[in-house]
């Protein structure tokens, strides 16, 4: 089974659908994620309609940025929204045919620090809730270590220890992947140029224990595109 998450920066561009069907038809991906649609309300709930899913969650923008929507198909999972604002989404899994039942929480995290600070008391406070296999991705907007940023100011020790202390709380590891290290570029020249590791994979232990063999890809299922992809061997 596989999980695609993408960064698609606009869900009103011509190649929009094109580029949703073509993700369909060569990964076949039972959960969908979009970050930063920009679109939301009446106008978001027309493009889901259109798109091979039948079931979707959606958050509207904040202004004319974010929108994050969450899109599968009934046939293969049974989801279960828990609660959402417009920086992340959480929902219980349940695998058709088979006994896997999970959290999924879905991240697009404001670039406004006092925002990701709201978001990670949010995330801390449903691992006090829940005692489940647990999966945490997207677009974290916060890097990790120095090595996660290269170009500009360094990385905020206080921020970065911010969302460690978050993680830690959640009990969250990294499953590795592969593909490139860094996740987001300004795409500047040389002397300007900024690239950070922003987008992640997490997993509790116990959905680790669940899931051994799941792998991470990071990189371009097609040109120019930024995604994320889980693949869940097994199931």
């Amino acid at each position: 089974m596989n999980i695609i998450i993408w960064n698609c920066r606009g869900a009103l561009k011509p190649s929009f659908q094109t580029h949703v069907q073509e993700m369909v038809r060569n990964h076949d991906p039972a959960i969908l994620v979009l970050m930063e649609t920009k679109v939301g309300g009446e106008r978001a709930r027309e493009i889901l309609g259109m798109l091979p899913f039948d079931n979707a969650l959606h958050m509207d923008t904040i202004g004319y940025t974010g929108g994050l929507w969450m899109l599968w198909n009934s046939d293969r999972v049974e989801v279960t929204s828990l609660a959402s604002t417009e920086q992340e989404i959480h929902t219980i899994i349940k695998v058709m045919n088979s006994n896997s039942c999970w959290l999924f929480t879905v991240v697009y995290a404001s670039p406004k620090s006092a925002e990701r600070h709201i978001l990670w008391d949010n995330l801390n406070r449903l691992a006090e809730l829940h005692n489940m296999p647990w999966v945490l991705a997207g677009d974290f907007n916060e890097p990790l270590l120095d090595d996660d940023k290269f170009g500009g100011r360094a990385v905020s020790i206080n921020k970065s220890l911010l969302f460690k202390d978050c993680l830690d709380t959640c009990n969250m590891m990294d499953i590795g992947f592969s593909g490139p290290w860094f996740t987001w570029t300004n795409k500047r020249e040389i002397q300007a140029l900024i690239q950070e590791r922003i987008d992640r994979f997490f997993v509790n232990p116990s959905w680790c224990l669940l899931f051994p063999e799941a792998k991470e890809h990071f990189g371009n299922i097609f040109a120019k595109k930024k995604n994320i992809k889980a693949r869940l061997n097994g199931i």
